[in-house]
């Protein structure tokens, strides 16, 4: 793992390119739903800074010695306003993080790994008993990374997007 990657908040001032960056990479993931197909979502993506607006809402980067944006994900520490289909938003003592995305050009530095661990970390401050993720199909090369870090599938947090089926992770504590 790159130690030279600093994990802090998302200064408002980095939003914009937070958002472009979020768009950029689930744009370019092989067969994920189109702008066209999706477009609230990659709304979402766009204004990714809007989520922090949400109580205990957080949006994490990682900054690397150049102080470059390298990736980004958005930490829930209540999954009352995680924002999901499916059954995760009833999850109580949860925590819960969406939206991680790592610009193409800082992929396999570990930079996923350590934006996971430091939600893992806030989670446990937070005195919750779970972190629940959520992936896709098209998103199948990181949840290599979630299940090597200890993340477990979860099929009862699975829901359908539009057409689109998501699935569940949990990492206990």
């Amino acid at each position: 793992m790159n130690d030279n990657i600093t994990i802090r908040t998302a200064k408002p001032s980095e939003f914009k390119n937070i958002g472009k960056l979020m768009v950029k990479v689930y744009s370019n993931l092989a067969g994920f739903p189109s702008e066209s197909e999706q477009p609230e979502y990659y709304k979402l993506l766009l204004n990714i800074g809007d989520l922090t607006k949400l109580e205990r809402t957080e949006l994490l980067v990682a900054i690397s010695e150049k102080n470059e944006v390298m990736g980004a994900v958005v930490y829930f520490s209540d999954m009352g306003v995680y924002g999901s289909g499916g059954s995760a938003t009833q999850e109580k003592n949860s925590s819960g993080f969406r939206l991680l995305a790592v610009d193409p050009k800082f992929r396999s530095k570990g930079v996923g790994r350590k934006l996971s661990l430091a939600c893992i970390e806030k989670a446990k401050k937070d005195g919750n008993s779970q972190l629940i993720i959520h992936s896709t199909e098209f998103m199948k090369i990181a949840w290599r990374m979630y299940e090597n870090i200890g993340f477990q599938r979860a099929e009862d947090l699975d829901f359908m997007q539009e057409k689109l089926p998501v699935y569940g992770f949990s990492y206990r504590f």
